[in-house]
Protein backbone atom coordinates (compact mmCIF):
# COMPACT_ATOMS: atom_id res chain seq x y z
CA UNK A 1 0.00 0.00 0.00
CA UNK A 2 1.59 3.19 -1.13
CA UNK A 3 2.19 5.86 1.87
CA UNK A 4 -0.11 8.42 0.22
CA UNK A 5 -3.48 5.88 0.11
CA UNK A 6 -2.22 4.78 3.70
CA UNK A 7 -2.05 8.21 5.23
CA UNK A 8 -5.59 9.10 3.46
CA UNK A 9 -6.79 5.90 5.67
CA UNK A 10 -4.98 7.11 9.16
CA UNK A 11 -5.23 10.61 9.19
CA UNK A 12 -7.97 12.04 7.54
CA UNK A 13 -7.39 15.98 5.84
CA UNK A 14 -9.33 18.53 8.23
CA UNK A 15 -11.66 19.55 5.54
CA UNK A 16 -12.94 15.78 5.42
CA UNK A 17 -13.19 15.76 9.08
CA UNK A 18 -14.68 19.22 8.84
CA UNK A 19 -17.43 17.67 6.37
CA UNK A 20 -18.30 14.47 8.52
CA UNK A 21 -19.19 16.44 11.34
CA UNK A 22 -20.99 18.66 9.35
CA UNK A 23 -23.36 15.90 8.52
CA UNK A 24 -26.57 14.58 10.55
CA UNK A 25 -25.71 11.28 11.68
CA UNK A 26 -28.56 9.66 9.87
CA UNK A 27 -26.60 10.86 6.33
CA UNK A 28 -23.49 9.29 7.90
CA UNK A 29 -25.46 6.22 8.48
CA UNK A 30 -27.02 5.71 4.80
CA UNK A 31 -23.81 6.83 3.27
CA UNK A 32 -21.89 3.52 5.05
CA UNK A 33 -24.82 1.47 4.16
CA UNK A 34 -24.63 2.55 0.88
CA UNK A 35 -20.61 1.76 0.82
CA UNK A 36 -22.04 -1.69 2.20
CA UNK A 37 -24.23 -2.16 -0.24
CA UNK A 38 -21.94 -1.58 -3.27
CA UNK A 39 -19.09 -3.75 -1.74
CA UNK A 40 -22.03 -6.56 -1.37
CA UNK A 41 -23.04 -6.31 -5.01
CA UNK A 42 -19.74 -5.54 -7.05
CA UNK A 43 -17.11 -7.14 -5.00
CA UNK A 44 -15.22 -4.11 -4.56
CA UNK A 45 -15.53 -0.14 -4.53
CA UNK A 46 -13.25 2.65 -5.98
CA UNK A 47 -12.60 5.77 -3.61
CA UNK A 48 -11.75 7.20 -7.29
CA UNK A 49 -14.60 6.27 -8.89
CA UNK A 50 -16.78 7.15 -6.02
CA UNK A 51 -15.64 10.53 -4.69
CA UNK A 52 -19.16 11.19 -2.76
CA UNK A 53 -18.40 7.83 -0.82
CA UNK A 54 -14.57 8.42 -0.01
CA UNK A 55 -15.00 9.89 3.41
CA UNK A 56 -17.28 6.70 4.22
CA UNK A 57 -15.21 4.22 2.78
CA UNK A 58 -12.45 5.69 4.91
CA UNK A 59 -14.21 5.14 8.24
CA UNK A 60 -14.94 1.92 7.07
CA UNK A 61 -11.68 1.03 6.56
CA UNK A 62 -10.61 2.58 9.91
CA UNK A 63 -13.50 0.39 11.68
CA UNK A 64 -12.29 -2.64 10.07
CA UNK A 65 -15.31 -3.30 7.72
CA UNK A 66 -13.09 -2.94 4.97
CA UNK A 67 -9.52 -3.43 3.37
CA UNK A 68 -7.25 -2.37 0.66
CA UNK A 69 -6.40 -4.78 -1.83
CA UNK A 70 -4.99 -2.17 -4.22
CA UNK A 71 -4.72 1.70 -3.13
CA UNK A 72 -8.03 3.02 -3.31
CA UNK A 73 -9.70 -0.07 -4.03
CA UNK A 74 -11.49 -1.77 -0.88
CA UNK A 75 -13.46 -5.01 -0.44
CA UNK A 76 -15.31 -6.34 2.82
CA UNK A 77 -12.67 -7.73 5.32
CA UNK A 78 -14.39 -10.87 6.00
CA UNK A 79 -13.75 -11.43 1.77
CA UNK A 80 -10.85 -14.03 1.10
CA UNK A 81 -8.46 -12.76 -1.20
CA UNK A 82 -8.90 -14.55 -3.87
CA UNK A 83 -7.53 -14.49 -7.60
CA UNK A 84 -10.91 -13.60 -8.71
CA UNK A 85 -10.74 -10.32 -6.18
CA UNK A 86 -7.77 -9.30 -7.22
CA UNK A 87 -8.33 -9.55 -10.93
CA UNK A 88 -11.80 -8.03 -10.37
CA UNK A 89 -9.50 -5.05 -7.84
CA UNK A 90 -6.81 -4.80 -10.83
CA UNK A 91 -9.60 -4.12 -13.11
CA UNK A 92 -11.22 -1.16 -11.69
CA UNK A 93 -7.55 0.21 -10.09
CA UNK A 94 -5.81 0.51 -13.71
CA UNK A 95 -7.78 -0.51 -16.54
CA UNK A 96 -5.26 -0.21 -18.65
CA UNK A 97 -3.05 -2.58 -16.95
CA UNK A 98 -2.83 -6.19 -18.98
CA UNK A 99 -2.56 -9.57 -17.47
CA UNK A 100 0.59 -11.62 -18.09
CA UNK A 101 2.06 -15.27 -17.55
CA UNK A 102 0.22 -17.59 -15.58
CA UNK A 103 -2.80 -15.02 -14.50
CA UNK A 104 -3.37 -14.79 -18.17
CA UNK A 105 -3.52 -18.23 -18.84
CA UNK A 106 -5.59 -18.94 -15.64
CA UNK A 107 -7.99 -16.50 -17.22
CA UNK A 108 -8.63 -17.67 -20.25
CA UNK A 109 -7.49 -21.29 -21.43
CA UNK A 110 -6.11 -22.37 -18.20
CA UNK A 111 -8.24 -22.69 -15.61
CA UNK A 112 -7.05 -25.12 -13.67
CA UNK A 113 -3.25 -23.09 -13.83
CA UNK A 114 -1.99 -22.38 -10.11
CA UNK A 115 -0.74 -19.21 -9.16
CA UNK A 116 -0.52 -16.94 -6.14
CA UNK A 117 0.27 -14.03 -7.66
CA UNK A 118 -1.64 -11.66 -10.51
CA UNK A 119 1.00 -10.31 -13.02
CA UNK A 120 0.33 -7.42 -15.35
CA UNK A 121 2.04 -5.25 -17.54
CA UNK A 122 1.65 -1.49 -16.43
CA UNK A 123 3.36 1.58 -17.20
CA UNK A 124 5.71 1.45 -13.79
CA UNK A 125 6.86 -1.49 -12.04
CA UNK A 126 4.85 -1.29 -8.75
CA UNK A 127 4.94 -3.77 -5.90
CA UNK A 128 1.47 -4.44 -3.39
CA UNK A 129 0.69 -8.22 -1.96
CA UNK A 130 -0.63 -10.32 -4.21
CA UNK A 131 0.69 -8.76 -7.65
CA UNK A 132 3.20 -8.12 -9.68
CA UNK A 133 3.44 -4.93 -11.76
CA UNK A 134 5.97 -5.25 -14.85
CA UNK A 135 6.86 -2.63 -17.28
CA UNK A 136 6.31 -3.57 -20.70
CA UNK A 137 5.05 -2.16 -23.92
CA UNK A 138 3.11 -4.62 -25.64
CA UNK A 139 1.91 -4.51 -29.48
CA UNK A 140 -1.91 -4.10 -30.06
CA UNK A 141 -2.42 -7.35 -31.49
CA UNK A 142 -1.26 -9.80 -28.99
CA UNK A 143 -3.71 -7.75 -26.58
CA UNK A 144 -7.49 -8.89 -25.81
CA UNK A 145 -9.71 -8.56 -23.96
CA UNK A 146 -11.90 -11.51 -21.18
CA UNK A 147 -14.49 -10.66 -18.96
CA UNK A 148 -13.70 -6.77 -18.84
CA UNK A 149 -10.28 -7.48 -18.34
CA UNK A 150 -7.11 -6.86 -21.04
CA UNK A 151 -4.98 -9.69 -20.89
CA UNK A 152 -2.48 -10.79 -23.76
CA UNK A 153 -4.00 -13.44 -26.07
CA UNK A 154 -3.35 -16.91 -25.65
CA UNK A 155 -0.97 -17.03 -28.21
CA UNK A 156 0.75 -14.52 -26.72
CA UNK A 157 0.32 -15.79 -23.22
CA UNK A 158 1.40 -19.66 -23.97
CA UNK A 159 4.75 -18.20 -25.97
CA UNK A 160 5.26 -16.21 -22.45
CA UNK A 161 5.04 -19.34 -20.79
CA UNK A 162 7.26 -20.83 -23.33
CA UNK A 163 10.32 -19.71 -22.19
CA UNK A 164 10.98 -22.34 -19.41
CA UNK A 165 8.16 -25.28 -20.50
CA UNK A 166 5.99 -26.48 -23.48
CA UNK A 167 2.78 -27.23 -21.44
CA UNK A 168 1.32 -24.01 -22.11
CA UNK A 169 1.99 -24.62 -25.94
CA UNK A 170 0.47 -27.93 -26.03
CA UNK A 171 -2.79 -26.89 -23.64
CA UNK A 172 -3.68 -23.97 -26.16
CA UNK A 173 -2.89 -26.29 -29.21
CA UNK A 174 -5.26 -29.11 -28.01
CA UNK A 175 -7.79 -26.30 -26.90
CA UNK A 176 -7.68 -24.29 -29.90
CA UNK A 177 -7.39 -21.49 -28.33
CA UNK A 178 -4.04 -20.43 -30.67
CA UNK A 179 -2.61 -21.53 -33.67
CA UNK A 180 1.16 -22.43 -34.31
CA UNK A 181 0.81 -19.48 -36.69
CA UNK A 182 -0.45 -16.82 -34.28
CA UNK A 183 2.25 -17.89 -31.93
CA UNK A 184 4.55 -17.91 -34.56
CA UNK A 185 3.03 -14.12 -35.53
CA UNK A 186 3.83 -13.08 -31.01
CA UNK A 187 7.49 -14.24 -31.51
CA UNK A 188 8.10 -12.04 -34.44
CA UNK A 189 6.22 -9.03 -33.28
CA UNK A 190 7.73 -9.29 -29.44
CA UNK A 191 11.35 -9.29 -30.93
CA UNK A 192 14.75 -9.00 -28.50
CA UNK A 193 13.14 -10.42 -25.34
CA UNK A 194 15.24 -12.92 -22.85
CA UNK A 195 14.35 -16.42 -23.95
CA UNK A 196 13.15 -15.67 -27.27
CA UNK A 197 15.57 -18.49 -28.79
CA UNK A 198 14.20 -20.95 -26.53
CA UNK A 199 11.01 -20.18 -27.41
CA UNK A 200 11.64 -20.35 -30.95
CA UNK A 201 13.16 -23.85 -30.18
CA UNK A 202 10.00 -25.02 -28.63
CA UNK A 203 7.98 -23.63 -31.96
CA UNK A 204 10.18 -25.33 -34.17
CA UNK A 205 9.80 -28.61 -32.04
CA UNK A 206 6.07 -28.16 -32.36
CA UNK A 207 5.74 -28.26 -35.91
CA UNK A 208 3.28 -31.32 -35.63
CA UNK A 209 1.28 -29.52 -33.37
CA UNK A 210 1.21 -31.82 -30.37
CA UNK A 211 -1.36 -31.88 -27.89
CA UNK A 212 0.36 -33.16 -25.03
CA UNK A 213 4.43 -33.61 -23.56
CA UNK A 214 3.89 -37.42 -24.81
CA UNK A 215 2.83 -36.68 -28.23
CA UNK A 216 5.82 -34.09 -28.40
CA UNK A 217 8.22 -36.91 -27.08
CA UNK A 218 6.29 -39.24 -29.81
CA UNK A 219 7.08 -37.22 -32.66
CA UNK A 220 10.19 -35.87 -32.35
CA UNK A 221 11.10 -40.42 -32.00
CA UNK A 222 9.49 -40.60 -35.59
CA UNK A 223 11.51 -37.79 -36.58
CA UNK A 224 14.67 -39.08 -35.44
CA UNK A 225 13.85 -42.51 -37.25
CA UNK A 226 13.08 -40.83 -40.19
CA UNK A 227 9.14 -42.00 -40.24
CA UNK A 228 7.34 -40.37 -42.73
CA UNK A 229 3.33 -40.34 -43.81
CA UNK A 230 1.95 -39.29 -40.82
CA UNK A 231 -0.03 -37.05 -39.47
CA UNK A 232 -0.58 -35.77 -35.98
CA UNK A 233 -4.55 -35.53 -33.96
CA UNK A 234 -5.55 -36.76 -37.60
CA UNK A 235 -9.77 -36.62 -37.76
CA UNK A 236 -11.90 -39.53 -38.17
CA UNK A 237 -15.35 -40.20 -38.33
CA UNK A 238 -17.07 -43.71 -37.56
CA UNK A 239 -20.23 -44.26 -38.05
CA UNK A 240 -21.04 -40.45 -37.37
CA UNK A 241 -18.61 -39.81 -34.51
CA UNK A 242 -15.83 -37.51 -34.71
CA UNK A 243 -12.92 -38.73 -33.30
CA UNK A 244 -9.43 -37.34 -33.45
CA UNK A 245 -6.45 -39.97 -33.56
CA UNK A 246 -3.41 -38.97 -31.72
CA UNK A 247 -0.69 -40.10 -34.45
CA UNK A 248 -2.17 -41.54 -38.06
CA UNK A 249 -0.77 -43.09 -40.72
CA UNK A 250 -3.92 -42.76 -42.92
CA UNK A 251 -3.02 -44.54 -45.86
CA UNK A 252 -1.93 -47.89 -43.80
CA UNK A 253 -4.68 -47.36 -41.43
CA UNK A 254 -2.48 -47.32 -38.48
CA UNK A 255 -3.45 -45.60 -35.36
CA UNK A 256 -1.25 -45.00 -32.85
CA UNK A 257 -2.15 -43.89 -29.31
CA UNK A 258 -0.05 -41.51 -26.63
CA UNK A 259 -1.24 -41.98 -23.43
CA UNK A 260 0.29 -39.03 -21.58
CA UNK A 261 -0.64 -37.71 -17.71
CA UNK A 262 -4.39 -36.99 -18.38
CA UNK A 263 -4.86 -40.30 -19.01
CA UNK A 264 -3.68 -41.32 -15.49
CA UNK A 265 -5.53 -38.42 -13.74
CA UNK A 266 -8.82 -38.17 -16.03
CA UNK A 267 -11.23 -41.27 -15.80
CA UNK A 268 -13.34 -39.49 -18.66
CA UNK A 269 -10.24 -38.85 -21.01
CA UNK A 270 -9.38 -43.05 -19.88
CA UNK A 271 -13.03 -44.21 -20.98
CA UNK A 272 -13.41 -42.38 -24.32
CA UNK A 273 -10.21 -43.51 -25.69
CA UNK A 274 -11.55 -47.11 -25.11
CA UNK A 275 -14.45 -46.17 -26.90
CA UNK A 276 -12.62 -45.05 -29.52
CA UNK A 277 -10.13 -47.52 -29.44
CA UNK A 278 -13.14 -50.22 -30.74
CA UNK A 279 -14.87 -47.80 -32.78
CA UNK A 280 -11.74 -47.66 -35.05
CA UNK A 281 -10.43 -51.49 -34.71
CA UNK A 282 -14.34 -52.25 -35.90
CA UNK A 283 -13.47 -49.08 -38.94
CA UNK A 284 -10.52 -51.30 -39.86
CA UNK A 285 -7.95 -49.65 -38.24
CA UNK A 286 -4.65 -51.07 -36.58
CA UNK A 287 -4.09 -49.12 -32.69
CA UNK A 288 -1.02 -49.63 -30.81
CA UNK A 289 -0.71 -47.87 -27.62
CA UNK A 290 2.10 -46.20 -26.05
CA UNK A 291 2.16 -44.90 -22.50
CA UNK A 292 4.96 -41.98 -21.00
CA UNK A 293 7.35 -44.84 -19.49
CA UNK A 294 7.46 -46.76 -22.60
CA UNK A 295 8.60 -43.87 -25.00
CA UNK A 296 10.80 -42.50 -22.35
CA UNK A 297 12.12 -45.82 -20.91
CA UNK A 298 12.38 -47.57 -24.47
CA UNK A 299 11.69 -45.60 -27.24
CA UNK A 300 13.50 -47.96 -29.51
CA UNK A 301 11.33 -50.51 -29.05
CA UNK A 302 8.25 -47.57 -29.44
CA UNK A 303 10.18 -47.32 -32.73
CA UNK A 304 10.46 -50.80 -33.75
CA UNK A 305 6.98 -51.58 -32.78
CA UNK A 306 5.65 -49.37 -35.35
CA UNK A 307 8.18 -49.89 -38.10
CA UNK A 308 7.27 -53.73 -37.61
CA UNK A 309 3.04 -52.58 -37.86
CA UNK A 310 3.66 -50.48 -40.95
CA UNK A 311 5.28 -53.39 -42.43
CA UNK A 312 2.77 -55.30 -41.43
CA UNK A 313 -0.04 -53.59 -42.79
CA UNK A 314 1.88 -53.39 -46.20
CA UNK A 315 2.57 -56.56 -46.44
CA UNK A 316 -1.67 -57.02 -46.32
CA UNK A 317 -2.01 -54.37 -48.59
CA UNK A 318 0.02 -55.99 -51.27
CA UNK A 319 -1.54 -59.49 -50.90
CA UNK A 320 -4.82 -57.79 -51.05
CA UNK A 321 -4.08 -56.31 -54.11
CA UNK A 322 -2.16 -59.28 -56.25
CA UNK A 323 -5.34 -61.39 -54.50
Amino acid sequence: MSSGWHRVLSAPTQAFRDERLAWPPGRVSRLQDEVRALVRREGVISRRHEPALATSIDALVRKGELRAVLPGICTSSGVADTFELRVLALARWAPEAVLLGDAAARLTFWPARTTEVVEAAFRTRATHPGFRFTRRLLPPEVVGRHRGVRVTTPAMTALDLASGETEAIDLALRTRSATLEQMKDALRLTPGRRGNQQRLRHLLDSRDEPWSAAERLAHRLLRQARISGWRSNHPVVVDGRLFYVDIAFVRARLAVEIDGRLHELDAGVFENDRWRQNALVLDGWTVLRFTWAMLTGHPEVVVATIEAALAERAAEKGALDRG
